[in-house]
Parts: C-alpha cells; structure tokens; sequence
C-alpha cells in the first residue's frame, strides 16, 4: 500500500486546521470534525494552541484509505511560526496550500510559495470559504497564475476543459491532446510532479463542501516516492512529550526502521555520536501507538535519541539545506529577581533543540541571555512556554533589529598564524553574492598544493560560527568565500593553526572591503477604508518603504508594498487607531536589503573593529623565535604565499535584473492628485530637474520627436495596454501584428476627437538588430523604440523633456507599470491605469456615435 506525506500550509485565518479536521471526519478518522474556535481540534493538542486558537507546533495525523494511508502535517500559518512550517517541507510527498476564497493570495502566501518552490514539492490548492459572500473563483484564479506562477488549473472543470487546460501546459502534452483528444493521468501525474500543474479545488471546509473532491484527487494524483533499499531517515522536528522524554521526529526515506537499532549521526557542531532507538511511537493527534517497524514511507517519532537536530539525515539520507527563514529580531531575556541565571540558559538551550532558530546567545561580559525571535506574536508564546514547562516567570528586554553585513566588491583577504612551532597560512577571495544566499563556501586549491584534510578543516571552520562584520559587529552574509591559496607545516601545523589564519583571513578581506549594512524588511498587505488611503501611503513613504499603486475594493482600500521591518514593528497599532478597528494589517519577512538609515544604526552600534580582541584581523609572524602581532595593513606584504587573484582584471558585468511585472493598478486623476501631493509633501515641489541622470546617460537618445506642438500630451505604453484589454489579447495571442494596427485605430479615433498629442510607443528591448523609428498614423505618433530599451524608459525620457517646458502643458501617461509612478510623478506627470483609459476611450466612441447619430437626424 502506498505511503504519501501530505503538508497542510496557509496563510493564518485562511481555515487550515478546519480542512484538516474535515479530511479526517470525511476519510473516517473522526466522528466529529472539531473547531479551532471551540478549543476542540484534533490537531491543535497544545494547551497554549487551544487558549490562543492558533497552530504554533506541526502536527501529524494518520488518514487510512482503501487505497493509501495518508500522513497529513498540520503546520502553523502565523509568519512568526513560519520556521516550523519550513521544517516540514523536506520530508513532504506533496502539499496542500489553503487560500481563502475572499482573500485571495496574501502576504504570508507569497512567502509559503516560495518555499515550496525552493524545495520543489508538488502542490495542490483548496479554495476555502467559497460560501462567504465576496468569493470569486475567477479571480482567485487569476491571482494565483499572475501572482504565484502559471499552471493553477480548476479541476471541477469537465473532462474536455481540463485536458485543454491541462494541454496548454506542456508540449507533449499538447501533443498528446492534438493526437488522442484528451491529456493521459500518467502525463497529468508527471505535470503536477515537476510543478508545472498545480491542481485547484473549491469549496468550504467548515461546510464539508469540495473536501471529498479534494481527497479524491490526493489519493488519485499524489506522486508516490520509490524508497531505496538501505535505510535513510531525515530529522524535521525535535520535541519532548508531557513526561519531558525527547523526540526526534523522522521520515523514513529508505529501507526500514527497527526499534532498538543502533544509529549513528554528527551533531550541528560537527561531533559524532551513537545511540539506539529505544522506541517508535506512531503520531496521530496526542495519541500515538508503538511501532516494532517503521517502513519506508513513514513518518514517526523516536525515543533515545539526545544529539539529533531539525535538518538532520541519517542513514544514507544527507542533511538538509540551511533555512530560507531567518529571526529578525533579538531581545535579552530577563529572569525573575533570585533566579539562577545559569539554570535559565540551560532551560533556553533545551527549546533551542526544539526550535534552533530560536538562537539562544549568552554573552560572558554581561552575564545576560539574548534570543532571537521572528516577531512579538513567537515571544509572547516563548514565555508562555517558559512559565509552563520550567515554571519560569522570564520577562523580555526591548527587542533590536538583527542586522546583518556583506560587500559590494570582491576582496582577497590573508591570515598568517606562526608561533613557535605552529604554522599555517591562509588565502581567501571573498565575493558578494545574491541576496539571501547566505555564506557559500568553496575551495580552488589542489590537493598537490595543499592536503585536502587542511582544506576541509578551513571550510568547516568558516562554517562553523556566525562570523561579525566590522560596521556595526553584525553578522556577515550573501557572500561567496573561496580559497585561494593556504599552505601547512609538516611538522608544525596543527588544526587550531588554520583555525586563526582562516579568522584572521576573512577580518583581514573585510578591513579592505566596501562593506554594507543589511537590515529585513517585511512584505506588508495593508486594508484600510478609502478615506484613510492617503494617510497609508503617507505613513508607508515616512518608513522608507514602497508600495505599489493602490487597488480600490469598494469602501476599501488595498495597499502592498514593502518597508523595512525598523520602521514598520507596531504600526498594526497605529493602523487599528487611525482607522477606528476597520484597518487590517499582514507582514511578511520579505529578506534582507540595505539599511535605509545605515549611519544612524552603525554609530548607534559604537563597533570598532580594531578594538574586538575575539576577532583580529593582523597577522601573527615568527621572528627571532617568537611570535610577532603584525597590523593588517602590513601583513599582506610578509606573507609566504603570493596572491594569485588579479582584482584588477575587468569581470564581467552581472546580468541586469529583470523588471519588475507589472500590477494592474486602479488609478484616477483625483488619485494622482492625492499621490502628488504626497510625493512633494515628502520630496518638496515638483521641480523640472533631471532626476535620473545617470539612468539615461547610458540609454540611447530617443528617436526624433517632432511633436512638441500642443499643450496637451497622452503617452501611452502599447504592449502595456493591449495585454491588459481581454480583447486585444485575445487578438494578441492570434496576431500582435494585427493587434497593434486595432489599437492604433482605436486611438486614431480617441486623437481625432480630443485633439491632443497622441504618442503611442512600442518596445523594442527584446527585438534584436530593432533601429527603432518615429511615424504617424491618423494623427497619432508611432515609436518603435531601439533595441534594448524599454517603453518605459523611453517614456521616462520624453516625460523629462515635455517637464522642461512652460509649465502649462498637461501630460498624462498611460500605464499600469506601478514601478513608473513615482517617476513620472518627479517629472509633474499624471498616470492614468490601462483599465482606467479603456472607460475613457469607450466613452469617446460613445460621444461620438452621438454626435453621428445626431447629425444624420438633422439631415434626415
């Protein structure tokens, strides 16, 4: 009988849990389905989950069909527990991402995506709340495949819809559909594997509506794994029951599990150890039931087991990667007058087992505790657990921002370590890498040059400890760390030797380098009524964040952007204040960009690296039989080694990003008006002045413009409006060709009535050998721009121009380019969105076949 692990992951209040007890009461497990509400659920067996009505551990249950058993995981939906949910992806079959219905995709939904993307698991959708008032699934459809990814397919559709659907997908496919007229399971099955379909059902988990439908379709297309022979288990959870035993909690992912079978693994510090598997307990809600066997396939706790760690592989399983989820806050942790200090940070190590993004640091200085934490949400029940198992009354600090730091340029760094009769040197090439990629680390030594056993323990002892940066103390991160160069002593060499030239190598690269101060920033969806939108916008421009134009959803406003995590901690409050409760706020930990106000943090922070004696970056010689401390500046010019890195040498240039995708935007005249006046309260008044100098010094001149001859400008970007009129695309998707001629038509009409300066530009950025040119038809100015240029671009340009003349010219931009807004803002401009000017061109035509009708019953 097949195994298939299946993950439960949503945005909070999405109704997570209630499918998960509906799956259970409609596949027989339970009698009744229990409520998150009324502290009965099946799943949330936490005494703190039940009194806060929220999942904060990952839960298992055991689901026996006729044809499979079902391992489903309950994981938290709150950001602040979004480690634990990250947890359990590396041992899921596939997953079951909840949207609600009236909500659509939301902040922490982008983010769970791109987790499972990350870790390519298979991944079906429930709709859910489909019977509340608001819920569409057209257009929870159509948020999914613009704002996720293309491949989210409704399977209620009938068969021929879907294998249409299905066939637009894939090539063979689509081949297949052409030759047979359907699309096969065993090439649906393939699709939903490589994540290239992604099932959809709808319905309502509270009303047991689209759930069987739902169930079916697991069972039906779930991929089932083939397990090899010899056993191999990975570790995605560390617990302890009500008695305190310790659980590691595992899939087995190869062969089987016997109880009392000795194994053996290597603790996060890099030390082996052995013990035996006393017992396997079979999970299912709070209860479980011993296991003699766990075969491949199964997902079960095991006692026994002291050095285990969440990421663990044991067998021939491998560890599994770093966690995308990061804490970004830390805050000290008080203990009660009289505790014993010592007791208390051997009680937050043992929940650091539990949770190892909890980060438990003891500083030796102050004799104080500091943990870190993703949010105010994850302390409050941290304490909670404090008073619960350890009976500890713990009390935080105020709570700081982790920063972190990295380069912007490469940098060779070198450490030398020789006392007497020790011996090693060290070469390093430090690189800035992406953000989020963390420390990656790599060797481009020979083994002929140096043994590979040295080379290893250099890696490792980069590996081994969070390494702080010379700006503010703060970790160092996004940057590739290469050795270059190192050599060793017969004799003299020791590990701890390379252990201090590898230190003092990557201080040394850091002293020299372009350093950045990094700092988190949230992704944030805030709702607030329409009265209230200005003061959003205001607010989100004060905290240096950025939004994209606003969506109007009846009386409400919608706003997303993104702002740093400094400014943005405890503005739920003042949003609930300023909007008398009807204002709703959801952040998301986004990642790590350049800190907005990095002076202010660094001088706060009063970090010299030159005084921190834990971390140097000089070089220690030997001269006359002893060791000598030589300053940094001077070492480079002593070392043994030569440096083989030419830093000099022109690099390539980095690939450029891509643009941003577009967002349909709601905008008016009275809206940019608004936004105006925010933008000059924020930046001063509009000035006719060159914004974006060193943008268009590198951008080709734009074609000739004869235009400049009216008071009134429209410039609209071609390829924006006619993939955002359903019409036109349509066209689009048969003939682009022929659905520009239909848009210059239609705006030859628009021109010839209202009598302006029509400039409708197509891009030219992905034609190649595209000279660009300048034509008119009917009254309207056709630009092809040149290759590699967008419209955007060149509208910025032309924008700048017309800003430099007399004041009085009106021009208005069409487009729905939300990264466009505050440009053409600077340049005194006015936007108007795609789906805005479309009611204005019906309105002309309207006008118009007025005035005909009229003149032909005055001649009548």
């Amino acid at each position: 009988m097949k195994r298939i692990t299946v993950g439960i992951l949503a945005h909070v209040d999405a109704g997570k849990t209630t499918l998960s007890e509906a799956l259970l009461y409609r596949g027989g497990r339970l009698k009744k389905p229990g409520r998150v509400d009324h502290g009965d659920a099946f799943l949330d067996t936490d005494a703190l989950e039940r009194r806060r009505g929220i999942t904060i551990f990952a839960k298992q249950a055991v689901l026996p069909l006729p044809d499979a058993v079902l391992t489903l995981l309950d994981t938290p939906g709150h950001v602040d527990f979004a480690a634990e949910a990250e947890r359990t992806l590396s041992v899921l079959d596939c997953a079951v991402l909840v949207i609600s219905g009236t909500e659509g995709v939301q902040s922490h939904t982008s983010t769970l995506w791109h987790l499972l993307r990350t870790h390519r698991v298979p991944t079906f959708v429930f709709v859910n709340k489909m019977d509340l008032p608001g819920a569409d699934r057209a257009a929870v459809l159509e948020q999914l495949n613009t704002r996720l990814e293309a491949g989210f397919v409704d399977f209620s559709l009938p068969a021929d819809e879907l294998a249409e659907e299905m066939a637009g997908l894939d090539e063979a496919a689509l081949e297949e559909y052409i030759d047979t007229g359907s699309v096969s399971e065993q090439r649906a099955a393939e699709l939903i594997v490589s994540r290239r379909l992604f099932p959809c059902f709808f319905g309502s988990a509270l009303k047991l509506e689209g759930v069987d439908e739902l169930l079916a379709g697991i069972a039906r297309w779930a991929p089932v794994p083939v397990y090899p022979a010899e056993f191999g288990a990975r570790v995605f959870k560390v617990s302890r029951d009500e008695q305190g035993v310790r659980l590691t909690h595992i899939k087995v992912t190869g062969g089987s599990l016997k109880a009392k079978t000795m194994l053996q693994g290597v603790t996060a510090a890099g030390e082996v150890w052995q013990q035996k598997a006393d017992a396997l307990r079979l999970y299912s809600g709070a209860k479980y039931a011993p296991l003699a066997e766990a075969e491949a396939g199964t997902v079960c706790a095991v006692t026994g087991l002291d050095h285990t760690w969440p990421g663990e592989g044991l067998g021939l399983e491998e560890n599994a990667a770093a966690p995308a989820m990061e804490p970004v806050l830390a805050c000290e942790v008080l203990a009660p007058e009289g505790a014993d200090v010592t007791d208390l940070l051997a009680k937050l190590r043992l929940l650091e087992q539990e949770d190892p993004l909890l980060q438990v640091e003891w500083s030796e200085a102050s004799g104080r505790a500091q943990v870190r934490l993703m949010g105010e949400v994850q302390q409050q029940v941290l304490a909670s657990q404090m008073k619960t198992r350890f009976d500890l009354d713990v009390i935080f600090g105020p709570g700081a921002i982790v920063y972190k730091e990295t380069i912007a340029s490469p940098v060779v760094g070198m450490g030398h370590f020789e006392p007497l009769r020790h011996y090693a040197e060290a070469h390093l090439l430090l690189e800035p890498g992406e953000r989020g990629s963390g420390l990656v680390l790599a060797s481009a030594v020979s083994e002929d040059e140096l043994d590979g056993n040295w080379q290893r323990l250099i890696l490792s002892h980069l590996a081994e400890r969070r390494h702080p940066g010379v700006l503010a103390g703060s970790p160092i991160t996004d940057m590739k760390i290469t050795l270059t160069a190192g050599k060793a002593h017969l004799k003299h060499t020791e590990g701890g030797d390379f252990r201090q030239a590898t230190f003092r190598a990557l201080r040394h690269g850091l002293m020299q380098a372009e350093n950045l101060l990094l700092e988190p920033w949230y992704s944030f969806r805030l709702e607030v009524p329409a009265a209230n939108l200005g003061r959003a916008m205001a607010d989100v421009q004060r905290m240096s964040g950025r939004f994209d134009p606003p969506e109007t959803l009846g009386e409400t406003a919608l706003l997303t952007g993104e702002a740093p995590v400094s400014e943005m901690t405890g503005y739920a409050a003042q949003v609930a204040a300023y909007t008398k409760g009807d204002g709703r706020l959801s952040v998301t930990v986004k990642g790590y960009e350049p800190c907005h106000n990095a002076e202010q943090v660094i001088a706060a922070a009063g970090y010299d690296p030159e005084r921190d004696t834990e971390n140097p970056a000089d070089s220690v010689f030997c001269s006359h039989g002893a060791g000598v401390v030589v300053p940094w500046r001077e070492a480079a010019a002593k070392m043994h080694l030569e440096n083989r890195v030419r830093l000099e040498a022109e690099e390539e240039p980095p690939a450029p990003a891509p643009a941003p995708a577009a967002r349909p935007a709601s905008g008016s005249l009275e809206e940019d008006a608004q936004l105006a006046a925010i933008f000059e309260r924020t930046y001063g008044p509009v000035q006719r002045r060159e914004l974006f100098r060193s943008a268009r010094e590198q951008t080709p001149a734009p074609p000739a413009a004869p235009w400049k001859e009216k008071r009134e400008y429209l410039l609209v970007d071609g390829y924006n409006v006619i993939f955002d009129w359903p019409d036109l695309k349509e066209l689009a998707g048969r003939d682009l060709c022929a659905a520009r001629e239909a848009l210059i038509q239609i705006l030859c009409n628009y021109q010839g009535f209202h009598q302006c300066t029509l400039i409708l530009v197509f891009d030219a950025w992905r034609v190649s050998g595209g000279a660009g040119g300048v034509e008119r038809q009917g009254g309207v100015w056709v630009v092809y721009t040149k290759e590699a240029e967008t419209a955007d671009a060149y509208i910025e340009k032309v924008t700048y121009e017309l800003g430099k003349l007399e004041k009085e010219r009106r021009v208005r931009v069409v487009t729905s380019d939300g990264a466009e807004q505050l440009i053409i803002l600077g340049h005194g401009t006015l936007r108007v969105s795609s789906r805005m000017f479309r009611r204005e061109v019906e309105d002309t035509a309207r006008q118009i076949e007025r005035i005909i009708a009229e003149h032909n019953a005055r001649r009548g």
